[in-house]
C-alpha cells in the first residue's frame, strides 16, 4: 500500500515551485523529500515548519515504522535560507528576534528527530552544509552517495556554525569537528564514513535502493522495542558511566516485560520466526 501526499506551506518567492515537502508512506516507511532542488533545499521557515509537522504527525501514526529524509536535486541541503534571513536585517531590531525564532525552530526540529520514537534515516545524494550537515548528524542513520560532501563551513561567510556543531560534535571526534568548524573545509563521502558521520556510502545509482533496504529492515523490527532502545541510547550517551548503566538496566528490564521480548525470545528458543505485536 502506498499513500502519497504533499505538505503545502507558504514559501517565499523564488525559483523553486510546488510543495516544499513531499510525503510518501509505503510498506511502513515514511519518505519525506525536501522539494527545493534549485536552491539546494534550504531550511527555510516553510521547510522547518513542514518537517516539524510531518515528524509530529508520524510520531503517533502506527502505520509509520521508519522514516527517511531525502531531497530532490543535486544537493541534499545547503543549510538555512540566508537570503530569507538577510531580508530581515531591515527589521527594527536588525533581525535579532527573527534570528532567535528561526534558530529556535531549527533546534526544536533537530531535537524532535533525536527524541522521535521512529528511527530516522538521512538519504544524502549531494552536498550537505551548515544546518544541512546538522540535519544529517541529527538523524539516527545516514546513507550517502559517493557524490555527497559535508561541511559546517559558515566560517567562510563570517558565521561560526554554532548550532550545527551540537549534532556534529556528538557524532565525530572533537578535533575533527573543530577542524571542520574553524577551517571551513569539506568532507568527502568516504571521509564522512571514516569520521562516523554516515553509516554507508554507495554509488549514486544504488543510493535509494540501499536506503530503502535499510528502512525496510527497520520497519520489520518491533516498533515499541526500537522506540525504547532509541530513547535509552541518546539518554545514556550524555551520562557518567554508573548513571548510564543504571538507566539502561531499567530500560532493559522494561524491555523484558514487553510482549515483543517474550515473543522474540520464545521464537529464538523454538527456532522459528517471531510474530511481533508492535
Amino acid at each position: 500500500m502506498s499513500i502519497q501526499s504533499e505538505t503545502l506551506a507558504p514559501e517565499a518567492a523564488g525559483k523553486d515551485d510546488g510543495p516544499v515537502l513531499l510525503s510518501e508512506l509505503s510498506g511502513g516507511v515514511l519518505r519525506l523529500t525536501m522539494n527545493r532542488p534549485r536552491s539546494r533545499n534550504p531550511l527555510s521557515e516553510a521547510m522547518l515548519a513542514s518537517l516539524q509537522s510531518a515528524l509530529d504527525d508520524a510520531a503517533t501514526n502506527k502505520d509509520v515504522r521508519a522514516i527517511v529524509i531525502a531531497s530532490e536535486g543535486p544537493g541534499f541541503c545547503g543549510g538555512h535560507d540566508l537570503k530569507q534571513m538577510t531580508a530581515r536585517r531591515s527589521d527594527e531590531d536588525g533581525g535579532r528576534q527573527y534570528f532567535t525564532d528561526i534558530f529556535a525552530a531549527c533546534a526544536t526540529m533537530m531535537q524532535t528527530i533525536v527524541s522521535h520514537p521512529k528511527v530516522i534515516i538521512a538519504q544524502v545524494q549531494g552536498i550537505a552544509t551548515a544546518a544541512g550537515c546538522q540535519l544529517v548528524a541529527a538523524c539516527d542513520l545516514a546513507v550517502a552517495s559517493t557524490a555527497a560532501r559535508f561541511g559546517v563551513n559558515g566560517i567562510n561567510s563570517g558565521l561560526f556554525c554554532s548550532t550545527p556543531m551540537v549534532a556534529l560534535s556528538r557524532n565525530i571526534g572533537r578535533k575533527r569537528a573543530m577542524e571542520l568548524l574553524t577551517l571551513g573545509e569539506m568532507l568527502s563521502a568516504a571521509e564522512a564514513l571514516e569520521a562516523g558521520l554516515v553509516n554507508q556510502v554507495v554509488s549514486p545509482d544504488e543510493l535509494q535502493h540501499r536506503t530503502d533496504e535499510v528502512a525496510a529492515r527497520l520497519a520489520a523490527r518491533p516498533s515499541a522495542v526500537l522506540a525504547l532502545g532509541k530513547q535509552a541510547f541518546y539518554a545514556q550517551v550524555e551520562l557518567p558511566l554508573a548513571e548510564a548503566y543504571e538507566l539502561t538496566s531499567k530500560a532493559i528490564v522494561d524491555n523484558m516485560m514487553m510482549d515483543d521480548a517474550r515473543e522474540g525470545i520464545g521464537a529464538f528458543i523454538d527456532k522459528r520466526d517471531p510474530k511481533w505485536t508492535t
